[in-house]
C-alpha cells in the first residue's frame, strides 16, 4: 500500500517539558501534515514566575536560535512559537519582531507565533467578545496581560475563567503546577463542565490559549453545546499552517475554525 504523499510540514517551538502541543497536533493533522518540534528551556523551570517577555531576550536564547536554525534546515513549510504567554507579555511588537527575526533564523522559513495565530482565529470565525479560559498554572500577571494583549488586538473579553484542577493541587503555587505535573491531568470533559457552567451570556465565543493545557477534545462538544465557536492555541496554530500551505482540508472535529464541515 503505498503512503500518502507529504503535503505541509509544520515545526513547532515549544517548552522542555511540554507534551501537549506534540500529541494534539499529531492527533489532529490532516493525512500529510507531519509535525516536527525544537524545545527550549521554560522560563519556570528555575521555580521563578513568568512574569515579562520581549522578543528580543526570547530570540537571543540559545535554545531558541537552535531549534530556528535546525527546523529552518528541514525545508519546512512554516514554524510556530507555541508558547502564546510570550504574546501576551510581549505585547503586538512580540509577534511582529519575533516573527521577523526567527523567519531570518529559520532561513525564509515563514515563523509565526501562537498569540497571532489566536487572532487570526478569532477574526476569522469573527469572534469579538470571547470568555478567556485559562490553564491552572496561569497566574494574575499573565490574566492582566492576556486582556491588554487581546484589547490591543481589538477584542472584548466578556469573561475569565481560570480552570481549576481537583483539590488535591490547592497546596501547589499555582506557577508551578505545570512543572510539578499538572499538564498530564487536564481533564477535556471537565473542561467543557466548567465552561459550560461559566459561559457568560453576551459572550460570542470561546478561546482557551496555553499550548500545553489539553483542551481540544473539548472543542466540539462546546460549540454543539454553547453555539459559539471555540479557538484554541494548538488549533489555531494548525490553521495558521493549512493557510500558509493553501490547504483546504478539513480536520473533522476539530471545531469550526479546522472542520469545514462543523
Amino acid at each position: 500500500m503505498r503512503a500518502a504523499a507529504w503535503v505541509a510540514q509544520l515545526g513547532v517551538l515549544v517548552v522542555h517539558n511540554d507534551p501537549v502541543v506534540e500529541a494534539e497536533l499529531w492527533d489532529r493533522a490532516p493525512t500529510g501534515v507531519t509535525v516536527h518540534a525544537a524545545r527550549f528551556e521554560s522560563p519556570t523551570s528555575t521555580g521563578a514566575e513568568y512574569t515579562e517577555e520581549t522578543w528580543q531576550r526570547l530570540i537571543a536564547q540559545p535554545d531558541i536560535r537552535r531549534g530556528l536554525v535546525q527546523l529552518g534546515q528541514m525545508d519546512l513549510t512554516s514554524i510556530c512559537l507555541c508558547f502564546a504567554s510570550a504574546s501576551f507579555f510581549g505585547g503586538l511588537e512580540f509577534d511582529a519582531g519575533f516573527a521577523a527575526a526567527a523567519t531570518e533564523l529559520a532561513g525564509g522559513t515563514p515563523v509565526y507565533t501562537a498569540g497571532e495565530a489566536i487572532r487570526a482565529g478569532l477574526t476569522e470565525l469573527g469572534v469579538r467578545r470571547p470568555l478567556v479560559v485559562v490553564p491552572p498554572w496561569f497566574t494574575a500577571p499573565t490574566f492582566a496581560a492576556t486582556r491588554r494583549y487581546l484589547a490591543a488586538g481589538g477584542f472584548q473579553v466578556a469573561g475569565l475563567l481560570h480552570y481549576q484542577l481537583d483539590a488535591g493541587w490547592h497546596g501547589v503555587e499555582q506557577h508551578r503546577i505545570f512543572d510539578r505535573g499538572g499538564r498530564w491531568v487536564v481533564d477535556p470533559d471537565e473542561v467543557c463542565r466548567q465552561i459550560g457552567a461559566g459561559f457568560p451570556a453576551d459572550a460570542d465565543g470561546v478561546l482557551i490559549p496555553g499550548s500545553g493545557f489539553r483542551s481540544w477534545d473539548a472543542v466540539a462538544r462546546l460549540e454543539e453545546t454553547l453555539g459559539v465557536p471555540v479557538v484554541t492555541s494548538n488549533q489555531a496554530c494548525l490553521r495558521r499552517l493549512l493557510a500558509v500551505a493553501g490547504l483546504d482540508r478539513p480536520v473533522p472535529g476539530g471545531g469550526r475554525l479546522v472542520d469545514a464541515r462543523a
